[in-house]
Parts: structure tokens; C-alpha cells; sequence
């Protein structure tokens, strides 16, 4: 702060001259006599109007206002600044006239204003505030309400001590625009502003919206100042930033600025999330388009998104991929490699090619032990570069593809996504290729958020509990006998009911929805984000409604409000998914409770129930598992990292025994399925990309997927809830398949002695929904005429095994990270698709009803090349009679395993197990994953 400056003469007053210290502006009517006796002015609307903190005339001064109709006493009011002492006192006798204007003058009140201050209004008392004022850096003008004495602080365009306020915006607004936006769905939506002028723009004061006209809009704190050639952002709350705007930038959606006279300076529409941002390209003056790489706050990346993304030395090839958002021709690119004593290779993408948004291109041209690649575009500008200084075991990759750094990877993966240390290699869905709309047009208004499935107990359909954000309600949706799905019509549910708090009031932000025990009887639970009616205020909760009554509002009988545990969690960034994992599951699995570190006990929550609720929250990308206790406590239990930037919902499922975690669009469209590993905690072991056909777009908040009971045609249904409500529809379904269950019809007969067996009528037909035609070739058992010595390969196995043995194959570390299929032959059987380790080795299991006897292991590629086999005699176990001949099942030959008529429905299984890991023995057996 300043040090103080006294000059006698230097407080003014809007009417007569009042004290020898007063003097009176004509800024307002002079008191008549006829005037009406001042009130005092706790009672009425007087307001800091305007500060000027540095180089004013003669000094620093606060300009007050009184807004109301009648004169206003200001005697005895209390001046004081951030802090606290001196305080300056209004004389006895200060009269401010309707609507008029009393300065104080640093000379009078004795004390200098700061670059970072405040100035404080008090009552009489001294103590109760009647108006306030902070900054944290000097005006180059006067800080000043705009509009005059109603609107917020920005800065003036001029100082007008002791008359109303110059909102005139300094600058010329005419040059600021939307220079980028990022809206994708993750926890950091920002908008980014610049002015293509010579002068700074000083935004303070302006406000923000988004496309919703009845949002509260967000006011840019004083000193917002964009600078030619600068930029500035402005950001969304979260748990690192506290100031910003509480809500987010949609699928479809737009930006808005308006200046401090609500006119609108700039704006931004969009349709569809970017994949990345969307920038101006050159900054400022170009058109708005997908950029190659997010910049917050600097010029923006109009580069190419073509990028070197696999280099390998000893196969002399070079893998391209891109990370935009459409198709990029590569016309005349042309890639050099170097090896320091000169050109090694040269090649030129040939005419026509393009490269498609996450697609790859490999390129062949010779590369030595150690050098340097240049990828040039056609003009001749570098796009990118990559040297090196010795082979790589492997080959050299980015990790994760195309935005990662380059390292070693585990294994060439010519053409398809790198191996990577620690990452998942996303596995195509294994059910049906589409998401087709379930509900009818315009059910739903749109902002449709979670699901939840509650099976009927048979092989009717159950009930779908999805809730809406934006007004806070429940739907109970039902099929309606004809293929769709509605909400019912019965018992008040047919649009909805509306969520209130315990208190009976709030707009609870419903995002995330789940029953307990698969039945609502016990009451339906709703995960949430924040009460709406104070939407900048975080309110992470659970609640639990009793959803049995005809009332069309229900009001939660518990809240476990679990903002202790996210200090700093934005109002937009809570919980999103929710789901119940029973105690029987969790004990019998192994379970660790990571606050104890030894296996989970349920003795040791006392009236949490019978099981944890697993709630996925937006602004850590995290999962968590709770003990939610009946007097309105709670205790984490386990918390868990997922492979996403963004969890929309979580779905615990009984017939796989693992937890789904969904992405909506902005990791377009994954899930991941978690399994209780070895340590006992729920691990990451399967990404699955969107089905091949939906679109990756969908905003799809919400994942459901049927229960067993409900298979048809080996298929159970998967329910998507798009909180944009695209084209109108809101709810989707596709096909996941099912395990496949030893007495399901179309099963092998009873095999004769030494022969196959022959199936029992009801042998399903080729073809499961969402898997027609031809199986993939790796599922399919290559002849056995092709297993010569000339396809032996070199993999590594036991020679011996007995019947359910689990055997460990050695295939080839250069396979890390890929999918191979392992066939047993003498009648072909597929034992499973695991994914190869790091260390070349897979890990599968001897059907306990293989006979003794030679067989043959067999490991398939993806594309189904043989990459090795080896013998392997079966023998029987110690103590167990031989099983050559005999007339049953459990004892006779092997029964016939080719795919024949079950070809397609096994092919949809084994891309199930892609990417699984293979469990320790110690676990408890689990149901087949399919």
C-alpha cells in the first residue's frame, strides 16, 4: 500500500457544500428544502461505485453512489481498506442526493490504496459491511460499476470522479474473437480468447455463457485484460482452478461473451465435440477447425497431425499414423532416413494415399543401427523427426500411439496400435457392431445420464432406472412387448419423478443411478455431482430414494455427501457412475481393504449392508468403493486408477465376476472391464473399442448391460444412455455375448466310444446378432495338414500335461502385447486367445476332458498364420484311470471341437478373451467368461 499523502480540500459531494472538508459536484440536484429528510444508509442502496488506486487527481479516491429515489445520510459510515486500520469515518451531516455521488478523497480518509486491496463499506457500528471491494492489481484507468451503480466491477474507460461511470469498453471489442475452444467431455473445458488489433482489450466485467440462456453467466474478474497478440483463457472450475465457470461445454454447444453493456463481442458454435480443440488456424484470422494438438494459452498447432509413430531398424520399415480428426492426404509427403554419413533412404508417399484419424501406414526403406528420420509434408516443411543411437530391442514407438514420446515397445506392431509397457491394447467389442435407438423420438428432453439394469429373477426383461441431469429426475423404463423401451405409465412414473434432497428441497444433479441385491425394493441410489440451485458449490453425494409410493417427487431418506474426501472437486467434476458389488463376491475373490492391507472383513463397517457401492468420479478419472454406513457415514474402501481420461458410469456384473467402467465420447466410446487380481484389487484387464458400427460421438453417460437370464441366440443386451440426445433418441442397445453355459442347447451330445459325438437337436444356427457371417481366421482351426515341419516354428512348451493342467507357452517376445489364438489338436479346440507378456509367453488351461494321448498345441496369429506348434502328450493324473475309449462325456474320446455349425457363435466368444489375463490358481473358480 501506499504511504499516505495528505492534501487538505480533497473530499467532494454530490449537492451543497455540506463541511469545510465537503465539497458538492453537480452531479445531481442539489437538496431543496422541500426535500424529503434523508434516511440513513444502511437502509437504502449506497455502493462503492468507483476506485481509482494509482496516479488519480490529487490521489487515490472512492467514489460512493446512492442508487435509491431519496437522499441518503452517510454520517458515521466506516471507510477502510484490506487492512482494517486506519478507517476512515464520514462526517456528521453527509448527505449523498438521490441517485448522486459523494468522493472520498485519500486526503480526507489518510491512508493510500494498493495494487492488491480492497476497500470496505461499513455500517455505523463499524462492524456490519454495507458494501465491498477487491483487486489484485492496479486499474489503468478507475475500477467502476457498469453498468453505473448496478453492475459489476470492470474497468472504466475513464476516470469520472463523482459523476457516472465510462463503460465505454476500452479497446476496440470489434477485434477480440474465439481464437480456441476445448469442450471434450474431460474435466478441463476452456475457452481462449485474442484480439487481432494493435491495442489491449480489457474484458473485466464481461460475461460468459454457454448456449443456455437461463444459466447464471460467468463475470470475468477485474484485470481480464487481453493483450494484441497475447491470450487469454478462460477456464472451467476444477479442483485446481477455483475460479472460473461452474458449468460444462457440451457435444453441441456454444460460446458467448457479451461486454458490460450485454452487447456480444465473440462467440463460437459447434455441433460435435473436437477430438482435440477447435482453433483458429493462422491464430485470430483464420477459420475455426480441428487442431493437431491442444494449446492452451499459446498459438495454436495448425501443423500437420501426421506423425512418426513406429520405427523398426531390423525390419527396415517406418509406421505413420495421424491424430487428427479427419482423413489427411499424404500426396508428395516424403520420409528420409540418415545415418550420419549421409541418405540411407528416401521414399514418397504415393498419389492418393490418405491417412485416416487414428489410422496407420507403414512405410519400407532401409534404416541403420543408429540415425535420424524426417517426415516432410508436400511443401517441404518438417512434420516430424525422430534419431536414435542404437537398434531397439524391439522397435521404437510412441506410447500411447501418435501423442506419446517414442521408447522402446515390447513388440513390432507393423500396422496396427504399439506394444506398450503398462498399456492396454484396446480389443474390438465382441458383441454386435451397432447401437440402435430403443426409445422413441423425443422421449426424453435430453441430458439422459445413468443407467442401471434390475433383472426380472427369469428370462423376461427387467427394468432399466436411468436418471436426468439437468432437472433431476428418475425414470422406471420398461420394453414395451415391441422391441422399444418407455417409461412406465404406472404408479406417477410416466415422465418422471423429481429428485429432492433429505430437506425436501435442491435440484439434485443426478448423474449415476443403482439398486442393491439387483432388486429396487431396498431402494434406488443416485450418485451426484451437485445441488443445481447452487451449481458452483461441489456436492459429490449418494442418496437413496424409496421409489415403492405413487408420488411424483421423492425426497431421499440418506445422503452420504462425500466432499471430505475430494477437497477442491469442481461443482461440475463429482460423481458420475454408481454400482453395488455384493460382500460374497468381494470375500470370495480376495478382496483387499486398502486401508488395512489385509483381505476385507464386512464385520468390520457395521451397517454398510451387504455390500460396497463403487462410484466413478468425473474430475479424478478414478474409481472408488465405499462403505456407505445407515447413519449417514462413510469409509473409503478401495480406490482405483482406470485407463481413462473420463469415467461416465460403472457397472458391476455377476455373470463375467468383474466390474465395467465406461468412457463416453471423449475417449469415444471404451470400456474396460476390472477383475480382482492376484494382490486383491480390482485391476484394469481388458479395453474394448466402441462396437465397429456406433458412433464414437455419442455422448453416452450411461452403461447398463442385462443379466444372463435374458441370452437369446447367445447374445444378452447392452443399454446406452447419450446425454445429448442425438437425432432425438436417448436411449441405444447393442449385443454383448454370453458365457457360454454347459448345458446350453447345440452343446456336443453324448460322444460313442472313440468317435465324436453328434450334437443333440437345437443346434444353433451360424450367426449370433451382431456377428453375421464368416468367423475371424484365428478362430477358425487351421488343417491339420498344415502342421509340418515347415510351420513348427519355435515356440516352447511342456511335452506333458494332465487333464486341466494350466501350461505355459514360450511363443516369441516380438509378439508382446498381441493376441494369439492356441489351438489343440488332435480334434480341434480352441483353449483360448490370450494376450502375449512382455517376457513372449502365454498362459492357457488343459480341458480336464482331453484324453491321454498325443495331441498337438497349435498358436495362431490375428490373422490366423500359424506362428508354431509343438506335441504334447496328455497323461492321466496320478490315481485317475486312463481315459482311451469310454462312453460318456466325462470319460470318452475327445468329442468333435471343429467350429462346423457353431462357428460364429464361437467366434463371437473368443474375441471376449482378448486381452484377459490369466487368473492364479489360489482364486475361486468363476463362471466362463464366454
Amino acid at each position: 500500500m501506499r504511504a499516505p499523502s495528505l492534501r487538505p480540500g480533497a473530499m467532494l459531494i454530490a449537492g451543497t457544500l455540506a463541511a469545510s472538508s465537503l465539497v458538492t459536484l453537480a452531479a445531481s440536484p442539489a437538496l431543496a428544502a422541500t426535500e424529503p429528510p434523508a434516511i440513513p444508509a444502511a437502509l437504502t442502496g449506497v455502493v462503492i461505485n468507483e476506485i481509482e488506486s494509482k496516479d488519480g487527481d490529487p490521489g487515490d479516491w472512492v467514489e460512493l453512489k446512492n442508487t435509491s429515489t431519496v437522499p441518503v445520510d452517510a454520517s458515521g459510515l466506516v471507510l477502510s481498506d484490506s487492512k482494517g486500520t486506519p478507517s476512515y469515518t464520514i462526517p456528521s451531516g453527509t448527505i449523498i442526493a438521490a441517485d448522486g455521488y459523494l468522493v472520498l478523497d485519500e486526503a480526507a480518509f489518510g491512508f493510500g490504496l494498493g495494487g492488491e486491496d480492497l476497500v470496505r463499506l461499513h455500517d455505523t457500528d463499524g462492524t456490519t459491511v454495507v458494501d465491498e471491494h477487491a483487486w489484485t492489481e492496479h486499474s489503468p484507468t478507475t475500477l467502476g460499476r457498469c453498468p453505473d451503480g448496478t453492475g459489476p466491477f470492470a474497468t472504466t474507460a475513464s476516470p469520472t470522479k463523482g459523476a457516472a461511470n465510462d463503460c465505454a469498453t476500452p479497446g476496440a471489442t470489434a477485434d477480440l474473437v474465439v481464437n480456441e475452444v476445448e469442450s471434450n467431455g474431460d474435466d478441463t473445458d476452456w475457452v481462449e480468447l485474442t484480439t487481432t488489433g494493435s491495442g489491449p482489450v480489457d474484458v473485466s466485467g464481461f460475461t460468459f455463457r454457454d448456449d443456455d440462456d437461463a444459466r447464471t453467466p460467468y463475470t470475468l474478474p477485474a484485470g481480464s485484460v487481453v493483450e494484441p497478440g497475447g491470450f487469454f483463457v478462460i477456464d472451467q472450475v476444477s479442483g485446481s482452478n477455483p475460479v472460473g465457470f461452474d458449468f460444462g461445454l457440451g457435444n453441441a454447444d456454444s460460446v458467448r461473451l457479451y461486454d458490460t453493456t450485454g452487447t456480444l463481442v465473440a462467440d463460437h458454435s459447434w455441433t460435435v465435440h473436437s477430438l482435440v480443440t477447435y482453433g483458429r488456424c493462422p491464430d485470430g484470422t483464420g477459420d475455426m477447425t480441428t487442431t493437431t494438438v491442444s494449446t492452451k494459452g499459446a498459438p495454436n498447432d495448425c501443423s500437420s497431425p501426421v506423425r512418426i509413430n513406429e520405427v523398426s531398424t531390423s525390419g527396415d520399415w517406418v509406421e505413420l499414423t495421424s491424430i487428427g480428426a479427419s482423413a489427411v492426404p499424404l500426396d508428395g509427403y516424403t520420409l528420409t532416413a540418415t545415418d550420419g554419413t549421409g541418405t540411407t533412404g528416401t521414399v514418397t508417399v504415393s498419389a492418393g494415399t490418405s491417412l485416416a484419424p487414428a489410422g496407420f501406414l507403414a512405410l519400407d526403406l532401409p534404416l541403420a543401427s543408429a540415425g535420424t528420420l524426417q517426415l516432410r509434408s508436400s511443401a517441404g516443411t518438417v512434420v516430424d523427426e525422430h534419431t536414435w543411437t542404437a537398434e531397439p530391442g524391439a522397435s521404437y514407438g510412441r506410447c500411447p500411439d501418435g501423442t506419446g514420446d517414442i521408447t522402446t515397445t515390447l513388440a513390432a506392431t507393423r500396422g496396427t496400435a504399439n506394444a506398450c509397457e503398462g498399456v492396454l491394447t484396446p480389443q474390438p467389442w465382441p458383441g454386435g457392431p451397432d447401437e440402435v435407438p430403443l426409445d422413441a423420438v423425443d422421449t426424453f428432453s435430453g441430458d439422459l445420464s445413468g443407467l442401471d439394469y434390475e433383472p426380472s429373477g427369469s428370462a423376461a426383461p427387467g427394468t432399466l432406472w436411468a436418471v436426468q441431469n439437468g432437472d433431476g429426475l428418475l425414470y422406471k423404463i420398461v420394453a414395451d412387448g415391441n422391441g422399444g423401451w418407455a417409461p412406465t405409465t404406472a404408479a406417477g412414473w410416466s415422465a418422471g419423478k423429481t429428485l429432492r434432497y433429505p430437506d425436501g428441497g435442491g435440484a439434485v444433479d443426478a448423474e449415476g443411478v443403482t439398486v442393491a441385491a439387483d432388486s429396487s425394493g431396498g431402494g434406488v441410489y443416485v450418485s451426484t455431482e451437485r445441488n443445481n440451485d447452487q451449481s458452483s458449490v461441489s456436492r459429490p453425494s449418494v442418496l437413496r430414494y424409496d421409489v415403492t409410493g405413487d408420488a411424483t417427487t421423492l425426497v431421499a431418506t440418506d445422503e452420504w455427501n462425500l466432499a471430505a474426501d475430494f477437497p477442491g472437486l469442481g461443482a461440475n467434476a463429482g460423481l458420475e457412475g454408481i454400482t453395488w458389488v455384493p460382500d460374497t463376491f468381494l470375500t470370495a475373490q480376495g478382496f483387499v481393504d486398502q486401508r488395512t492391507g489385509v483381505a476385507y472383513t464386512p464385520a468390520s463397517y457395521p451397517g454398510h449392508g451387504d455390500g460396497l457401492f463403487v462410484v466413478g468420479v468425473e474430475g479424478t478419472a478414478g474409481v472408488y468403493a465405499y462403505a456407505l454406513i445407515d447413519d449417514g457415514s462413510f469409509v473409503r474402501v478401495a480406490a482405483m486408477e482406470t485407463p481413462f481420461d473420463l469415467v461416465a458410469d460403472v457397472q458391476f456384473d455377476a455373470d463375467l465376476d468383474a466390474l465395467w467402467v465406461a468412457c463416453d465420447e471423449a475417449c469415444s466410446g471404451r470400456t474396460a472391464l476390472f477383475e480382482i487380481d492376484d494382490a486383491g484389487a480390482f485391476t484394469a484387464t481388458t479395453v474394448y473399442e466402441a462396437p465397429a458400427a456406433a458412433d464414437t460421438g455419442l455422448a453416452n453417460e450411461g452403461f447398463a448391460i442385462a443379466d444372463a437370464a435374458t441370452c437369446v441366440d447367445g447374445s444378452r443386451a447392452t443399454f446406452y444412455a447419450d446425454d445429448n440426445d442425438t437425432d432425438g433418441y436417448s436411449l441405444r442397445t447393442g449385443t454383448f455375448p454370453c458365457a457360454k453355459s454347459p448345458t446350453e442347447p447345440g452343446e456336443p451330445g453324448e460322444p460313442t466310444p472313440g468317435e465324436p459325438g453328434q450334437p443333440v437337436p437345437g443346434e444353433p444356427a451360424p450367426g449370433t446378432p451382431g456377428t453375421p457371417g464368416s468367423p475371424a481366421p484365428a478362430t477358425t482351426h487351421v488343417d491339420t495338414a498344415l502342421l509340418t515341419d515347415a510351420t513348427r516354428g519355435s515356440i516352447a512348451a511342456p511335452t506333458t500335461a494332465v487333464p486341466g493342467q494350466a501350461v505355459t507357452i514360450t511363443v516369441d517376445p516380438r509378439y508382446a502385447g498381441q493376441t494369439v489364438y492356441v489351438w489343440l489338436h488332435s480334434e480341434p479346440r480352441l483353449l483360448g486367445s490370450p494376450v502375449v507378456a512382455a517376457d513372449g509367453t502365454v498362459r492357457v488351461t488343459i480341458p480336464a476332458d482331453v484324453p491321454v494321448g498325443l495331441h498337438r498345441l497349435v498358436v495362431l496369429d490375428s490373422t490366423g498364420a500359424i506362428i508354431g506348434w509343438q506335441e504334447i502328450e496328455i497323461v492321466a493324473a496320478a490315481g485317475a484311470p486312463g481315459r482311451v475309449g469310454g462312453g460318456s462325456a466325462a470319460t470318452g474320446p475327445l468329442a468333435s471341437t471343429g467350429l462346423d455349425g457353431r462357428g460364429a457363435v464361437l467366434a463371437a466368444m473368443v474375441l471376449v478373451l482378448a486381452g484377459a489375463t490369466v487368473l492364479a490358481a489360489r482364486r475361486p473358480a468363476r463362471r466362463d467368461r464366454v
